[in-house]
């Protein structure tokens, strides 16, 4: 049965930018620094993936894992029967962080954005033991998104307990998802592809992590990613409360997706500056496509300021520090002039 329509829905604080997830470096401190004073409205939880295999976002979520672990092979993150020095080193960072961000944020009230990666990506990006992608095993597949479920509960506990007037955001970042769909996910040998995934048991598994970390009551759902053909539909039907994705890649079939999104009071989360360093335009001219497509659509402007949140393309991991305050910074300005200036 179809459950489009049913997504929760999350009203975005008016003018709202926020970071994807990664910063550059490896100071803790300073990406809390920066991700908290340089965006007032949806502050969020940097991931510092220059620190190694463990800081990086698959290891960062393989960690949060419960009763399933992981380790480092060459080929890259393989589950194991046992926690060992890579589940522990992730564990150990994300903590870092969490000090961190509970250094910056005292005394503040409003949403705070966590990040993890979804079930799809989690499967095609993570091995058995037989060196093939988790994404071949649908049973795997099941017990790594309950598994997952439990561990980002457990993750939002926590967050509540050290910032108390946090409102959780939960991004599920999901770059492989269109691949996993279109059965575009390579095999160990690489001279095949996984099967496409069915996508009911797609959105499914997608509900069912959502359920867990109670997504549609008081915990809202953003999918993200920075990949091509983005499937908003499906997503909305998972039940998630906004879409995060770089903007320059929509295409004129895309659009109607994003307007009924839109229309459905769907947040969308729109990346609009460069991840890496670059000459930064007027914050108003960063959005300008924005404000056309919205305008093209036949949108409400009134909405704008409230619809749409203002993002870098996809993280900032291979910036400079600099550029990366720079561009968080710029994000702000240009949600503001959604505001100040929808049409």
């Amino acid at each position: 049965m179809s459950t489009e329509g049913t997504e929760a829905k999350f009203r975005l604080p008016e003018g709202a930018a926020t970071g994807v997830g990664s910063m550059p470096g490896g100071d803790a401190r300073e990406a809390a620094r920066t991700a908290t004073g340089a965006l007032e409205a949806l502050p969020f939880l940097p991931e510092l993936p220059a620190r190694g295999p463990g800081a990086d976002m698959i290891g960062r979520t393989l960690g949060m894992l419960v009763e399933l672990y992981a380790r480092v092979e060459p080929s890259g993150w393989r589950f194991a029967d046992r926690p060992g020095r890579d589940t522990r080193r992730a564990g150990a960072w994300l903590g870092e962080d969490l000090d961190a961000l509970e250094e910056f944020t005292q005394g503040y009230e409003g949403p705070l954005k966590l990040q993890a990666v979804g079930p799809w990506t989690l499967a095609a990006s993570v091995e058995l033991k037989n060196g093939e992608a988790a994404l071949s095993d649908p049973g795997a597949c099941r017990d790594l998104a309950a598994s997952l479920g439990e561990g980002l509960r457990l993750h939002l506990e926590d967050v509540r307990r050290r910032v108390p007037g946090a409102q959780p955001v939960l991004q599920l970042d999901e770059p492989s998802l269109t691949a996993v769909l279109q059965g575009r996910v390579r095999s160990a040998s690489g001279y095949r592809t996984h099967r496409a995934v069915d996508r009911g048991v797609v959105e499914g598994a997608l509900r069912d992590v959502m359920a867990a970390v109670g997504g549609g009551d008081g915990v809202p759902v953003i999918a993200h990613s920075c990949a091509p053909e983005v499937p908003f539909a499906l997503l909305r039907r998972a039940g998630v409360a906004g879409v995060s994705f770089d903007f320059s890649l929509l295409t004129e079939s895309d659009w109607d997706a994003f307007g009924e999104a839109a229309e459905a009071g769907t947040a969308l989360f729109t990346g609009v500056v460069p991840g890496t360093d670059a000459p930064l335009s007027d914050p108003a001219g960063s959005v300008s496509g924005v404000r056309a497509l919205w305008r093209r659509l036949g949108l409400s402007p009134g909405d704008l300021g409230t619809s749409v949140a203002v993002t870098p393309s996809c993280g900032l991991a291979g910036a400079s520090p600099a550029y990366a305050r720079a561009a968080l910074v710029h994000c702000a300005k240009a949600a503001r002039s959604l505001v100040d200036n929808p049409e």
